[in-house]
């Protein structure tokens, strides 16, 4: 096989930072699929719920970049499932409120332990300077793009 180029994929930052996200993805999605069945965008719903409380799927969608029609589809599923709940705002009839349920407020604190061990041993392999500069640069990427 000859060489069309002298850039490599493995040297694209874009590239790299992709492989990491989808490997360290990957690998977490097995805690909260096999356990409560949901999909990547259910637990992000999930967890901005939990973390910020209601919501309506505009903020979600707003907080977490997710395209509108991804969040209703899970905020659906995890109606179905009696993760969260509904209500119209009095205000503006056209929003709904979205809060968690207890069953979802226990899964989101089941979740957040598992996410934090995890976090935990990906991070374990850096010094405490290492993860302080990669958290930094992770970061700092995230809000120039």
């Amino acid at each position: 096989m000859t060489r069309n180029s002298a850039f490599q994929p493995q040297d694209f930052m874009t590239y790299l930072l992709n492989r990491a996200a989808e490997a360290t993805s990957q690998a977490f999605q097995k805690s909260y699929k096999s356990k409560y069945g949901m999909l990547r965008t259910e637990w992000r719903v999930l967890f901005h719920l939990g973390c910020y409380g209601d919501l309506t799927a505009k903020d979600i969608s707003l907080r977490a970049d997710l395209h509108k029609t991804k969040i209703s589809r899970a905020v659906a599923a995890l109606e179905m499932r009696r993760f969260l709940s509904r209500r119209t705002r009095p205000e503006d009839r056209r929003h709904e409120v979205l809060t968690l349920t207890k069953l979802g407020q226990s899964a989101f604190h089941d979740l957040i332990g598992n996410a934090e061990r995890y976090n935990e041993a990906l991070m374990a392999p850096f010094s405490a300077q290492e993860q302080a500069l990669l958290r930094r640069l992770l970061l700092s990427i995230a809000a120039e793009a």
